[in-house]
């Protein structure tokens, strides 16, 4: 039991710091900003634009086309929360890129891997540090879109929201996982920000890949796609097996994380 409470401590303990170095930094303010700025963007246009969905559907009451009616709400879940993973795309490698490359960097990453601390509680620390602060980049999104819906007709699909935005939570922490294990490859940040981001580019369109075969091949292609996974969560369908893909990423950027890391302090000693 005690051991139990000295991992947790330890857990808290990278968590709290790795948290704090992202609130610490002004360029995690700057990736802040851009994506808040871009989602605003994109929650008025797909809404309230000229041909935004609330447009759209004034447009045809004027000439009486009301068969088949435009649920706008659920169209503007789908679309938003589509928009948003996109946006993701390319802010989670930005965010993952010093994980570990910044430990390279200043040197502190030795002294990190010959610490009694697991390597496994590191690396689960720094991806809950990153996780979180990606949460609180999708806070303010959540309240607006609340706000909107609030007042939709018929009733707006908040389950579909909150299954979509638990898809976007577990994209993140699958991207996330994977661009750790990347951040500990390298002491670049750069180079760590643009394999991680064509690593989560190829596992987006492998689908299409997956499309194009027949057999158990493009079936086992179209499983591991993010995007084929998350699209569930966003149409607001909860699937046992996209949940189970998603984790399986995050613990095999964990393991792969926690191998290198072991490596370099093979290396070291």
């Amino acid at each position: 039991m005690q051991s139990v409470q000295i991992l947790f401590a330890n857990l808290m303990a990278i968590y709290r710091r790795e948290l704090q170095s992202y609130f610490a930094s002004p360029f995690a303010y700057v990736i802040a900003g851009v994506f808040w700025l871009l989602s605003g963007f994109f929650f008025v246009a797909i809404l309230l634009g000229p041909e935004g969905l609330i447009a759209q559907a004034n447009f045809r009451d004027q000439l009486g086309m009301t068969n088949p009616p435009i649920d706008v709400a659920a169209q503007f879940v789908s679309f938003f929360l589509g928009t948003l993973s996109s946006l993701a795309l390319f802010i989670l490698p930005v965010l993952s890129m010093g994980l570990y490359a910044e430990e390279r960097k200043r040197g502190t990453l030795e002294l990190l891997a010959t610490s009694p601390l697991t390597n496994w509680i590191v690396a689960l620390g720094k991806l809950l540090g990153a996780l979180t602060f990606f949460v609180t980049l999708l806070l303010p999104m959540l309240i607006y879109q609340t706000i909107a819906l609030s007042a939709a007709n018929p009733p707006a699909p908040f389950t579909g929201l909150l299954l979509g935005h638990l898809g976007l939570i577990l994209l993140a922490a699958a991207v996330l996982s994977l661009g750790m294990f990347v951040s500990s490859l390298t002491d670049s940040t750069i180079l760590a920000a643009i394999l991680t981001f064509a690593l989560v580019l190829f596992l987006w369109v492998v689908d299409l890949v997956g499309n194009s075969l027949v057999g158990p091949v493009g079936a086992g292609l179209k499983h591991i796609s993010l995007i084929r996974n998350y699209t569930n969560f966003a149409q607001g369908v909860f699937d046992s097996s996209s949940l189970v893909v998603f984790l399986s990423y995050v613990m095999l950027g964990l393991f792969l994380t926690a191998q290198s890391i072991e490596a370099f302090r093979f290396q070291r000693s």
